[in-house]
């Protein structure tokens, strides 16, 4: 058979899997909590599992790969900064966010911000919340469906527009049908797909290079250099601190936290850490040196940086093994924008209420949102191409600023006033995008580290008064 054919069979059988786990999942969801929060029961290896891969995807198998392509090995500072983020998130923030998240009875990430608020204030605080999300998150799906996108045309050469639709429908059908526990388990085989690829690649390409002192060999010259053409000693700092800061978006993630949110107990969450850190170390390694391999195999120019990752498979693998891993890969990219639907569409129906005024249609209209949230983000993908790296960090990024900050304060046990959350939250989402709009400093670490620090500021020195 043919290499082409190999992909389909592998393809149409995993997403077999996928819509049939859509379909088990279905009679598991009887209310609104079930749908956005499965219950509160889901155990530490798939809550550690869908965290990964929900935290991944499109942008570290293509577009970090691809940044690893054209920057080199200074961009290897990435990497600490992520792993920080996971240590901070799982045991810094976790057990008190989960603790108050079954005390209180939340749902979303915008119940835990909004607690303590009342009136006026409150509807504000969930107001704010809620545009943000929807609005980060219209990008950070179509940055998803790029990369199916990118997959498809790579696996069988289709119009852009046509492997965006495929891979959009896909993810609806089964995220309607089967909800957050859909959502985590096929996060959880997505992460599976992802180890063995991320194990698989970059032997195959360390070997192709002629064995880890020739991989060494073009990581130290030229063809992976370390020095950033031009750049000056402030440059190189800011270069530094902006890659690092990649780490601090997580504590503002809506789809991050509220796996946290679902853990069946708090005990539960030191297993999941290290379950979920030991998969973070692999496949973020993996791709960085599958990315600096990838500088002394492929011509620089020889493609776009982010279609790398399936040229150098190409080029490395046998056919059929090609195959199969193109097929795993686009699978695995196609399932990550489901966590981020899921997670607008509680923000639409849930924090705005929709839900609520139609009690006995909570379930549909929470559906309904998800679906209309999916429609707008495929969209946004073909109106509005632009690179997938850049379209998740600038989400990333935006959100981290927006709400990580007060995440923190609350886990320090000192939170803001209603006023300060609300100050935060408005500096930290309109610094990032203004800085976004602006021409690109070393590392980004205008838009992913001022913002972020500015509302910590305001968010510790305007504390909630104690009663």
């Amino acid at each position: 058979m043919s290499t082409m054919t190999i992909t389909l069979i592998t393809l149409i059988a995993y997403q077999g899997v996928l819509l049939g786990i859509g379909f088990w999942a279905k009679g598991r969801n009887t209310n609104e909590r079930d749908f956005f929060l499965g219950g509160r029961n889901v155990g530490p290896f798939i809550t550690a599992m869908s965290y990964g891969a929900s935290s991944s995807s499109a942008w570290v198998l293509l577009g970090l790969t691809g940044y690893f392509y054209t920057t080199g090995a200074r961009a290897l500072w990435i990497l600490p900064g992520v792993w920080a983020g996971y240590v901070v998130v799982w045991l810094f923030i976790g057990p008190g966010l989960r603790a108050l998240a079954g005390k209180h009875d939340l749902v979303t990430l915008t119940d835990y911000l909004a607690l303590g608020a009342t009136g006026k204030a409150r509807q504000m605080i969930v107001g704010l919340a809620a545009f943000m999300i929807i609005f980060s998150f219209s990008f950070y799906v179509a940055g998803q469906f790029q990369g199916a996108g990118t997959a498809f045309v790579s696996a069988f050469d289709l119009p852009m527009s046509i492997s965006v639709l495929i891979g959009a429908g896909v993810v609806l059908v089964y995220t309607w049908l089967g909800g957050f526990w859909a959502v985590s388990v096929t996060d959880a085989v997505q992460a599976g797909l992802m180890l063995i690829v991320a194990i698989l690649l970059p032997f195959a390409a360390i070997a192709a290079l002629g064995g880890p002192g020739a991989f060494w060999h073009a990581v130290t010259s030229g063809a992976a250099s370390t020095a950033a053409p031009g750049a000056g000693t402030l440059a190189g700092v800011g270069f530094v601190i902006g890659s690092l800061g990649i780490g601090i978006g997580p504590v503002g993630q809506p789809q991050l936290l509220t796996r946290l949110m679902a853990i069946d107990d708090q005990r539960d969450i030191k297993r999941g850490f290290a379950m979920a850190l030991g998969w973070a170390v692999v496949v973020f390694s993996a791709m960085a040196v599958l990315g600096l391999a990838a500088r002394a195999l492929i011509a620089p120019g020889a493609g776009a940086s982010e279609g790398v990752f399936f040229a150098l498979s190409a080029q490395i693998l046998p056919g059929v093994l090609g195959g199969i891993v193109l097929a795993a890969v686009l699978s695995a990219i196609m399932s990550t924008a489901d966590s981020l639907l899921l997670v607008a569409g509680s923000a639409a129906a849930h924090d705005l209420g929709l839900a609520r005024r139609f009690p006995r249609h909570a379930l549909l209209i929470s559906r309904l949102m998800t679906a209309l949230l999916c429609v707008a983000a495929a969209v946004l993908t073909l109106a509005l191409p632009a690179s997938i790296y850049g379209r998740v960090l600038f989400a990333w990024s935006a959100l981290g600023a927006a709400f990580g900050p007060l995440v923190i304060v609350m886990a320090m046990g000192r939170p803001a006033r209603p006023a300060g959350v609300i100050i935060a939250m408005l500096t930290g989402f309109i610094l990032t995008v203004i800085f976004y709009l602006q021409p690109n400093t070393p590392g980004d670490w205008l838009e992913r580290v001022l913002p972020f620090v500015i509302a910590l500021c305001i968010a510790l020195l305007m504390p909630r008064r104690q009663r």
